[in-house]
């Protein structure tokens, strides 16, 4: 797997910042991503000490399960909001070189440009792999909305004064709606589309569902074509 920006993981919160800063200048907001025939869910799960970060490959727009990949790492970065890939991302990227392809898009369980700097862990991973990315996230961080109608679809923007930044999303009737956000090489509008395609009966879009139940541990249907490994 080739990454296309390389950077330290184990820095101080300063340095963190710093290079969330450098990296948003290579971050592309608008469409420029071919065919999409392989979506994949990407969910990180802690636990003493240990983060195991998930990918769950579907085909697209059928939401087949076709192949996961697991990696296992010890957590060098604190919790700190706003600076989760350093986190998280080393794990994700060693989960994602397991894979014998790359799926055409990712969708994070985590935010985008939906963030103070811009750059949340979604957009991190694409801009370090060059791939398009989307942010769905289970909870609000950053910026300012109105609640979305109450029917599945029904989305308002997410504003940091006046620009978008992302979009709270209701992909099930009358339940709690989810945070999208550009990743890389999605548009917004593109990347909220491709998460309610991804829905099935959850608030969840199956991408997120899948990984989120592989990153805590939950074994494979026989259905899937490669078994979990883990370093």
């Amino acid at each position: 797997m080739q990454l296309f920006h390389e950077h330290p993981w184990n820095v101080s919160p300063q340095e963190a910042i710093a290079i969330q800063r450098q990296l948003r200048q290579w971050v592309v907001t608008e469409n420029a991503l071919g065919e999409v025939k392989t979506v994949a869910g990407v969910d990180v799960s802690a636990k003493e000490g240990m983060s195991r970060a998930a990918v769950v490959i579907l085909s697209y727009p059928d939401l087949i399960r076709l192949d996961s990949r697991t990696a296992t790492l010890p957590l060098q970065f604190p919790y700190i909001p706003g600076l989760l890939s350093f986190r998280e991302a080393p794990a994700v990227l060693a989960a994602l070189d397991r894979l014998s392809y790359l799926p055409d898009l990712l969708i994070v369980d985590g935010q985008g440009m939906a963030h103070p700097r811009r750059l949340g862990i979604a957009t991190h991973l694409g801009v370090l792999l060059d791939r398009p990315t989307i942010g769905c996230a289970k909870s609000w961080l950053y910026g300012a909305y109105e609640q979305p109608g109450v029917e599945a679809g029904d989305f308002s923007y997410l504003y940091d004064r006046a620009e978008a930044i992302g979009a709270v999303v209701r992909t099930r009737s009358r339940v709690e709606p989810v945070f999208v956000s550009v990743g890389h090489k999605v548009a917004l509008d593109a990347a909220i589309a491709y998460v309610l395609r991804c829905c099935r009966n959850y608030r969840l879009p199956e991408t997120t569902r899948w990984a989120h139940k592989v990153a805590g541990g939950e074994t494979l249907p026989k259905a899937f074509s490669q078994s979990l490994l883990d370093i």
